[in-house]
């Protein structure tokens, strides 16, 4: 009989945060430890941010010293570079927690022999490591060590004797290198001996910029293998790993007003659930930025957050506008409640608003937020684009129990792709308002196309603007259908006055009624007297009578008792 082995703890992959946002959830948890990665791409892409912010962060947050070996930016112009998002590299290496070392190397010195090494290089940096008590180690960039060199040999077993030297060293080390042509680095060598391999790269489509990270492999480590966008701003570098996305959010059966008690009143009459999606979607001049205006002014009299991204109109204009409407969101801008963040859809690409919109819902906490309008996004992006970018939005906000609120504009009057794009399939409440144009005149119609889990209205209601705000009519039919704006007040007015004529033709008719009434009392009472009368006519005869007959009987026995008395 046999039984088996208990399983023995499998060793696991040490790992080094890197602080950047986004990278670590990617990563599952940081660059290898004590390992080499390599972080290639072009010019531009950010390679040398990225390895700073790696060493600043790993000597604030995690007390792990390190150590900048620049082969081209001299210390100074590397300082004065990073300043601009917060980084002090020069009180850092007062602190003894960061060492920036500038090593020159001139092409025409390096003579390609075979007594060519880089020992050199291995003493000097030892040294650093060993002084410092460094723990991270960025060499950047790798090519200007080789770039005298051509034999492809030499090359390989100095990359390869680094590489065991920096293991032997046990520093977690990032060594950047430029992008070759079809191949990862220009020596087309280094990809090989890393253990790990992040490409970065700047692409420019139709003049938009977009910056996207892709984790080429990760020896001994899941990771993410999707491109993530990622964000170079005065905060430093934030990638935004929303692309393996799962339908196991938390949902809330709480109910918030939309700020419109007609539409509330069309919804079961308690508004939207808390933290689903809606879409808004009209031809323009309809009201679609006013309901949004609503919405955002509800929330914030609630007390919550909202945070309001404009295509079109600067925060200004927006407050301006709605004042005619009588909201007032200048105050709760003023509150801290209320944000705005207004830009063109052309100043980045797709990646990089859905990124902005992450960043800003981390940091601004909203409870709502608001896309007005998400048609003008398709300038940066095809119609398939647009919508995997907006489904990613969707995921982030459920799962985060963040209400979002979206507006489109609708073309020609139809509903069609362009007009909801693509999305109407995945939001979960969908107000469409339309142009009704009837008797010379243009008005405005609502109905809830779609609404998920909750009773609502069929009916299309009259939406109706005006300087006491937004309002939703109840319908009314006439004769010929439903009738909006003037017709509905001349069909209001016409039964009105129908109502006035028949009131007083019934009260005409009732008074002659109470006339006719009155005569037929008087005849019945004329007729009740004479049957009064000739009743008791006919009673004192028959009185008369029986008198008569009583007085004989009193005779005949008066007369009876006298013949018996004689005898």
């Amino acid at each position: 009989m046999s039984s088996n082995p208990p399983k023995s703890e499998l060793p696991s992959l040490l790992k080094s945060c890197t602080g950047i946002k986004g990278l670590d959830e990617i990563t599952n948890g940081g660059l290898p430890q004590g390992r080499p990665t390599l972080v290639c791409g072009a010019a531009g892409s950010g390679k040398t941010l990225f390895s700073m912010e790696f060493l600043v962060h790993g000597a604030l947050s995690y007390n792990e010293p390190g150590i900048f070996m620049a082969f081209e930016e001299k210390a100074e112009e590397l300082a004065i570079n990073v300043a601009s998002l917060g980084f002090d590299l020069n009180q850092l290496q007062k602190d003894k927690l960061l060492k920036l070392d500038h090593v020159h190397i001139e092409r025409s010195e390096i003579e390609e022999t075979g007594e060519y090494d880089l020992e050199g290089l291995f003493i000097r940096l030892g040294h650093t490591i060993d002084t410092l008590g460094a723990k991270r180690v960025v060499l950047d960039t790798i090519e200007n060590l080789f770039s005298g060199l051509s034999n492809e040999g030499t090359i390989r077993a100095e990359l390869r004797r680094l590489f065991d030297w920096l293991k032997e060293k046990k520093v977690t080390t990032i060594i950047t290198g430029e992008k070759g042509d079809g191949t990862l680095t220009r020596h087309g060598l280094e990809e090989y001996v890393s253990d790990c391999v992040i490409l970065l790269d700047h692409r420019v489509n139709n003049k938009i910029s977009t910056r996207l990270l892709r984790i080429i492999k990760y020896r001994g480590s899941f990771h993410g293998t999707n491109e993530y966008p990622f964000l170079i701003d005065q905060k430093g570098i934030s990638v935004l790993p929303v692309t393996s996305l799962t339908l196991s959010h938390e949902v809330s059966s709480n109910r918030i007003s939309t700020g419109i008690p007609g539409l509330d009143q069309m919804l079961g009459g308690k508004g939207i659930f808390k933290g689903s999606s809606v879409l808004v979607s009209g031809t323009a001049g309809t009201g679609k930025t006013s309901i949004a205006g609503y919405f955002a002014n509800q929330t914030c009299a609630n007390g919550d957050r909202c945070v309001y991204f404009s295509f079109e109109e600067s925060p200004t204009q927006i407050m301006r506008n709605m004042l005619s409407i009588g909201i007032d969101l200048r105050k709760h801008v003023d509150q801290g409640l209320l944000k705005f963040n207004a830009s063109r859809p052309t100043l980045t690409g797709l990646e990089m608003h859905l990124l902005s919109v992450v960043r800003l819902v981390n940091e601004f906490k909203p409870s709502v937020i608001i896309l007005d309008p998400i048609t003008n996004l398709g300038m940066v992006g095809s119609a398939s684009e647009v919508r995997n970018m907006l489904i990613r939005l969707i995921d982030f906000l459920q799962e985060s129990g963040v209400t979002v609120m979206f507006t489109a504009l609708a073309f020609n009057g139809y509903v069609n792709e362009q007009t909801d794009e693509s999305i109407s399939s995945l939001v979960d409440a969908w107000f469409l308002v339309r142009d009704i144009e009837s008797n010379g005149e243009r008005n405005r119609g609502m109905y809830v196309m779609k609404s998920r889990g909750m009773k609502h209205s069929n009916q299309v209601r009259e939406f109706v603007i005006s300087d006491n705000g937004l309002d939703l009519i109840d319908v009314f039919l006439g004769p010929d259908g439903v009738l909006t704006g003037s017709a509905r007040k001349a069909q209001q007015l016409k039964e009105e006055t129908g109502m006035v004529l028949r009131d007083h033709a019934v009260s005409r008719k009732d008074r002659e009624i109470e006339r006719k009434r009155m005569v037929l009392q008087s005849k019945i009472n004329s007729l009740n007297d004479e049957f009064e009368s000739v009743q008791e006519e006919l009673n004192k005869t028959y009185i008369e009578e029986e008198l008569r007959k009583e007085v004989a009987e009193k005779n005949r026995q008066e007369i009876s008792r006298n013949r018996d008395g004689k005898q």
